[in-house]
């Protein structure tokens, strides 16, 4: 059977996000702390596909729900305010900006 797309599942590397972090410290500290080990988990080799819109929106929903977890709120203005405050991009984001550099590379090479 032939299929015009190549189709991943994103449960893993969201259940790997998911791993519990300590609510001992402040939020400055877990957020350096899911940037740094659980964003890359979350993102590893995605810029290599083209990715759908509901996959893009399903790894946002990630971090959204983490923020709203974090700072134990439910209104979504609120959260987009804390991820500008703290400088957060969601995955989204970064999986355009991770592509382009990804394709300018193989451009370059090939």
């Amino acid at each position: 059977m032939q299929s015009r797309y190549l189709k991943c599942s994103l449960t893993v590397a969201k259940r790997g996000f998911y791993r519990k972090i300590g609510r001992c410290a402040c939020e400055e500290v877990i957020l350096q702390l899911i940037s740094s080990k659980c964003i890359p988990i979350l993102l590893y080799g995605l810029e290599v596909l083209t990715m759908q819109k509901y996959q893009l929106n399903s790894l946002d929903f990630v971090i959204n729900r983490f923020f709203v977890k974090l700072f134990k709120t439910s209104n979504i203005r609120i959260v987009q305010l804390c991820q500008e405050l703290f400088h957060f991009e969601l995955p989204s984001v970064q999986l355009a900006r991770r592509r382009k550099l990804f394709l300018d590379k193989f451009c370059v090479c090939v």
